[in-house]
């Protein structure tokens, strides 16, 4: 088993394949953009990772808001490596979507795919592979076809105000820490209110 890493584009044994390389790499493949392209893909500001990270499509880029506002999650790197090796008489090569690291140290290997293609058998037995893998270090998979829109749509509306250039900095570490609450909530919502900048 090999892997490319995006990091001057080198091979690895799988075993050796270190955490912080890969959650600090680049993507392993260019973006392409084309007129009539179905996909639209991008580049997200994440808070968490403090940098942009790149998408191929709004499914990922809903999936990469809700890592984003996950507490867990310290760091976010998109498309992070590409195993190489044998699944029975068969050569695989896949490039997974997402790695997120927990704050524990633990990693979670994350394909995005729309719902419509989770019961192709082809995705099922890349999905398996790549499971198995993941399972060789210790990391957790996770395939994602999407979520509520309105927890979705909640998450990109409250990620604007997350942003540390919008918060005077002796709030950061008030507001970092507090939890989101709903409006009906006991909890007063003023420290947020009084945290963001006006422009």
């Amino acid at each position: 088993m090999i892997c490319r890493q995006c990091v001057g584009r080198r091979s690895f044994g799988w075993d050796q394949l270190l955490v912080d390389e890969v959650a600090d790499g680049l993507p392993v493949r260019e973006f392409r953009w084309y007129r009539g392209r179905k996909h639209y893909s991008g580049w997200y500001h994440a808070s968490t990772a403090g940098r942009l990270v790149a998408c191929e499509s709004r499914l990922e880029l809903a999936r990469i808001l809700l890592a984003d506002f996950d507490r867990s999650v310290v760091r976010i790197a998109a498309q992070p490596f590409q195993p190489v090796g044998r699944d029975g008489d068969r050569i695989r090569r896949h490039v997974p979507d997402l790695f997120l690291v927990h704050t524990a140290g633990l990693a979670t290997v994350v394909d995005v795919k729309a719902p419509s293609r989770m019961k192709d058998p082809k995705v099922i037995a890349q999905f398996d592979w790549t499971r198995r893998l993941c399972s060789d270090r210790d990391w957790a998979y996770e395939t994602w076809s999407g979520a509520e829109p309105v927890v979705v749509e909640n998450v990109r509306f409250l990620d604007g105000y997350r942003r540390r250039l919008l918060l005077e900095k002796r709030c950061w570490p008030r507001c970092w820490k507090r939890p989101v609450v709903s409006r009906r909530s006991a909890v007063s919502r003023r420290p947020w209110r009084a945290a963001v900048r006006a422009r």
